[in-house]
């Protein structure tokens, strides 16, 4: 069995009722199918007179004579039927057999379908909310590696797959075969003769059909791959819209799209052409089995005078309705070759290992009481070191600024505290615990972040700040608002806190972002406040108001201050100049301003006096 079926059985053992009821409706859809055949028999002999006359009803003398028996009951019921009746009424009982064996086959595959269609949605369901578990607990990392388009492809378009190629498994081991399986013990009941000549022709038909599929997973694997580029293309797109329209780019994003669409293309003809072979050929193969089955019946009928026309009839039915399933399992057997690429993929994501997790004994710690400790820290995102050799103290209460040129590691100190990486060498202590010790969930309740880019969510303004504090009431978010001085725009909105910002906050100016960014840290509380390059992006204006809101919220925490626009942190305790991952200088404003080292220079490029 391939690994990735396997992998998918825990997910399907979950619906084991649905799985039980489709097998044994599929069992009797089977079994009726092949009985629909069979009920010809008995019309056909009624029709053309070709039906023993038994006046006395038979005995059942066990398994072994059943076919007789039945053969002899029916024979029996006609012949009384037409004695007593007339013609048309035996006709009528013959083809209510067929009309009764017809419903049943329909309803018990009406069942078998309302059962494997629970299975397939529920297993969708459960494999995508597991998907969405782990893309939400990977670490930051992950996704600086892998492509976000691929990530949605997987959870969007390789789980659908996975749903509709693997479920017909079911069909394929449980269904199908037995159609087929009922259909060739009835053949042999009829005739061992005949149905051993046809089966010399079987083998040789599933050869053919199973090296016309034989390089469906490697192109399905491709075709997803380019799907997957395909997202990530569009999704670029539209968050960079006005990059590409202010640089005239349309044609060249064009032209990468529809490049990528062109090798999608090819791929998808060729495995579309592979699955549409399928049907075709197994029926061609089949016909031409049927086809050597009447050269080789007709001598028996016509010749050997072994086998009665009508109940040749029957077997070349019979013979055709194998054909149907035939055809199915060559077509499912394809898809599930593309689900088992499709399967691959998903689990990949489901078995990636989440480098940054809690320790079993980790320790819930709800409070901040002294300092927080970074000694020794290297750190590299790749092989070149951020960091080297980097330790700071930080008091409870005091702020701290981290300033210096872009790379020298500020952001990364941010990305470290907060555990979004781990250190490679070092420790990170709050209150003397490493980091690392700590449950992560009570780690990040100790810090409120506020990032450069402020990442809102297409909600109302109210659910943008919930997200820091779930529970808090109405007058809370106000006063979060007021602090971050965000209520003076946010009153004058039609709906107030209850107005959608747009998807990103596209609705609302770069400065009104931050400051309901700043409003949803304020709300949470926390001890700690990690205020990363917070008015970066904002013209003079803005600033004014993001910085009066930044030392609102600055009151009483304590704060690190990653900056770029040295106007912004010059009340701070200490200000921590960095250089390449080092610190060069560190004091106060004014003592900095005195050493006429680095900060002074960073200071005079600034325009700042």
């Amino acid at each position: 069995m391939d690994n990735n079926l396997k992998k998918l059985i825990p997910f399907a053992l979950v619906y084991k009722k649905d799985i039980i009821l489709n097998i044994v409706y599929n069992i009797f859809y089977a079994f009726f199918s092949t009985l629909l055949m069979v009920s010809m028999i008995p019309t056909l002999n009624v029709i053309f007179g070709l039906n023993k006359k038994i006046t006395v009803e038979p005995k059942f003398n066990g398994i072994g004579g059943i076919k007789t028996y039945l053969e002899d009951y029916l024979n029996f019921k006609v012949t009384e039927l037409t004695a007593n009746n007339s013609f048309e009424v035996a006709i009528l009982f013959v083809i209510s057999i067929i009309i009764a064996t017809a419903f049943l086959k329909n309803i018990t595959n009406y069942f078998a379908s309302y059962h494997v269609t629970r299975l397939r949605n529920g297993v969708l369901k459960d494999i995508r909310e597991k998907l969405y578990e782990v893309i939400i607990h990977l670490p930051v990392s992950y996704y600086s590696e892998k492509r976000k388009g691929d990530v949605m492809s997987r959870m969007l378009g390789d789980v659908n797959e996975v749903k509709n190629s693997f479920f017909q498994v079911l069909e394929l081991v449980v269904r199908e075969p037995l159609t087929i399986l009922f259909s060739i013990i009835t053949m042999f009941f009829i005739s061992a003769k005949l149905t051993l000549f046809v089966f010399l022709f079987i083998p040789v038909s599933g050869i053919i059909i199973s090296r016309v599929g034989k390089t469906l997973k490697a192109k399905s694997t491709k075709a997803q791959e380019q799907n997957g580029i395909q997202i990530s293309i569009l999704d670029e797109t539209l968050s960079g819209l006005k990059v590409v329209k202010g640089f005239n780019a349309e044609d060249k994003f064009i032209s990468k799209f529809n490049a990528s669409l062109q090798r999608l293309l090819r791929l998808s003809n060729s495995i579309g052409n592979k699955n549409n072979l399928a049907s075709p050929l197994s029926e061609f193969l089949g016909i031409v089995t049927i086809a050597i089955l009447l050269w080789y019946g007709g001598q028996l009928v016509i010749v050997d005078k072994s086998l009665a026309p009508t109940t040749f009839i029957a077997y070349i039915a019979l013979a055709y309705t194998i054909l149907t399933p035939a055809k199915a399992i060559s077509k499912a057997s394809y898809q599930v070759r593309g689900g088992l690429a499709a399967a691959e993929r998903v689990f990949s994501i489901l078995e990636e290992e989440n480098t940054i997790q809690n320790k079993p004994d980790a320790i819930v710690k709800d409070t901040f009481d002294r300092n927080i400790k970074l000694e020794n820290i290297n750190f590299a995102y790749q092989e070149e070191n951020v960091l080297t050799n980097f330790s700071i103290e930080i008091p409870k209460g005091k702020t701290i600024a981290l300033v210096g040129q872009s790379g020298s590691g500020k952001s990364t100190i941010a990305n470290l505290l907060t555990r979004f990486y781990d250190v490679n060498e070092g420790k990170i202590t709050i209150d003397g615990i490493d980091i690392k010790d700590m449950d992560m969930h009570s780690l990040r309740s100790l810090m409120g972040l506020v990032t450069q880019d402020s990442i809102l969510f297409n909600d109302s303004i109210k659910n943008n700040l919930l997200i820091g504090k779930p529970n808090a009431t109405d007058n809370k978010i106000i006063e979060a608002l007021k602090v971050a001085n965000a209520y003076e725009f946010v009153k004058d909105l039609p709906e107030g806190i209850e107005t959608n910002i747009g998807d990103s906050g596209s609705k609302l100016s770069g400065g009104q972002k931050q400051r309901l960014s700043i409003a949803r840290a304020v709300l949470k509380n926390p001890p700690i406040m990690i205020l990363d390059e917070a008015t970066s992006a904002l013209d003079t204006e803005s600033e004014k108001f993001v910085q009066v809101a930044l030392e609102n919220m600055m009151q009483n925490r304590t704060s690190i201050v990653i900056a770029h626009r040295l106007s912004t942190i010059q009340k701070a305790d200490n200000i921590i100049v960095m250089q390449k991952g080092e610190i060069v200088e560190q004091g106060t404003h004014d003592e900095l301003l005195a050493k006429e080292g680095t900060y002074s220079k960073l200071v005079m490029m600034q325009s700042f006096e």
